[in-house]
């Protein structure tokens, strides 16, 4: 698989950052996520909707992949997402074999990305600032909500 250059990866995590902005926009979590083929094509896009559906496995992740339908493979895609992918999410890429994460920022939540790469995963980390501001300003506002999401 073709290593991912800088731009494609800052183009497509505008999606998952705009899913997360309407998330937030809909009272719930601010993390966004879209699931791209291996030929770039956008399969799926989603955000968190635990807090709109009472569903504790929508994650953003979750929402994206299950956006995108069934897939006969899942070699090749890149899963994008906002934040680093917690446990659950790290287990559906490994589970579905997604060749890649484009990881909007780990600074707020060093999620299971580290396992993903041990694992073969190529994950590409953007320390994106938007991504981060973002999550900063609901873990603030929201503390109580963010130990629920995160099962604290």
């Amino acid at each position: 698989m073709e290593r991912i250059d800088q731009a494609r990866a800052r183009m497509w995590l505008s999606t998952a950052v705009a899913e997360a902005r309407a998330g937030l926009a809909e009272g719930g979590i601010p993390i966004g996520a879209a699931l791209y083929g291996a030929d770039g094509t956008l399969l799926g896009r989603g955000h968190n909707r635990r807090v709109q559906d009472g569903d504790p496995s929508m994650h953003a992740e979750t929402s994206a992949f299950r956006a995108a339908g069934r897939q006969r493979s899942y070699r090749g895609t890149t899963m994008v997402t906002t934040l680093s992918p917690c446990w659950y999410c790290s287990g559906l890429v490994r589970q579905f074999g997604i060749s890649r994460v484009v990881v909007g920022e780990a600074q707020t939540f060093h999620g299971g990305h580290d396992w993903l790469a041990e694992h073969g995963v190529e994950i590409v980390l953007l320390d994106d600032p938007e991504c981060a501001a973002l999550m900063r300003d609901f873990i603030k506002d929201h503390p109580a909500l963010w130990n629920e999401d995160i099962g604290e």
